[in-house]
């Protein structure tokens, strides 16, 4: 993990003193130049590997600070580990923190450490998929037909918090004790699921809405009836403890960030299907060329 902005320099006199102040621009009265906003350093933002509504967001908020001479850098890691960087100051800035379930148990043992900047998304749900004409549609069906999903469920990260739930809510609650829970990565999880789709077998995978992929293959979420994955989640930005403080015109504009459902989507689309998540800048760039007034009023 990348630590930045950590101060290192010691004063070893009165006439090093003198000099360094004067090159500071420092008057009588102790003034000192002004270390936030754009002087204040790149603005780090962690990114939770494979969560593409998270990827998408952050290219998206590159594009946007660059724009306003921001400099930027991006750092893709397991879900935990963003966490415990932005708590720690390695970070600045998540946008894909999703509450009160999935992360909730990170806020609760960082949340000291860690600031609120804002909703950007709505009514976004942890799901189990299957493809659309598997002869089931709920959990409480999945236990009895293991066999006909090859007695795999397919995950993704560890550290992710719906690979946590699903382990310790839903194979519990639909006794699904018995299934191999392959924990991987979402890029693994989607090429088994595309694989599957393609050949015409039966497949079952943890996801979430929003993605990419109920538009691109042929799925449905089963039915939850107990519960387990819990209520749908808002998406949030977290910040470290000084971003506000140090940042306070990018955290005015998280603040009042939103996107909807065919905002967040095209993006995606743009990115993931037209472009195969190979060039995230072009696809940015694509979509803002397409949405240019909404991205102006984000700052404006």
């Amino acid at each position: 993990m990348k630590i930045t902005r950590r101060s290192g320099a010691v004063i070893a006199s009165a006439t090093a003193l003198a000099l360094t102040l004067a090159a500071c621009g420092s008057d009588t009265d102790g003034g000192s130049e002004d270390t936030t906003g754009a002087d204040a350093g790149p603005i780090t933002i962690g990114i939770h590997s494979g969560w593409e509504e998270g990827i998408a967001v952050s290219h998206l908020w590159q594009h946007i600070l660059e724009e306003q001479g921001y400099e930027v850098e991006m750092e893709t890691a397991d879900a935990g580990v963003v966490f415990t960087g932005l708590a720690q100051g390695d970070y600045d800035v998540n946008f894909d923190t999703w509450l009160p379930a999935t992360h909730g148990h990170y806020i609760e043992e960082y949340g000291d450490d860690l600031a609120e900047l804002g909703t950007w998304f709505e009514e976004a749900p942890l799901t189990i998929a299957v493809n659309e004409d598997a002869p089931i549609d709920s959990l409480a069906e999945l236990a009895d037909n293991a066999d006909l999903f090859d007695n795999r469920l397919i995950g993704i990260e560890s550290g992710a918090g719906l690979t946590k739930i699903t382990q310790e809510q839903v194979i519990p609650t639909y006794g699904l004790d018995g299934m191999d829970y392959l924990i991987s990565s979402t890029p693994a999880m989607l090429t088994e699921l595309s694989a599957a789709v393609d050949a015409g077998e039966n497949v079952v995978v943890t996801l979430w809405r929003p993605h990419w992929a109920y538009d691109a293959f042929p799925i449905k979420d089963l039915e939850d009836p107990e519960g387990a994955l819990g209520e749908p989640d808002d998406i949030y930005a977290y910040g470290n403890a000084d971003f506000a403080d140090t940042y306070p015109d990018v955290a005015k504009w998280i603040a009042g960030f939103q996107l909807d459902d065919e905002q967040l989507h095209s993006l995606e689309n743009i990115m993931f299907n037209e472009m195969n998540g190979e060039d995230n800048d072009a696809a940015v760039d694509q979509w803002v060329e397409e949405n240019q007034e909404f991205v102006d009023s984000i700052t404006g």
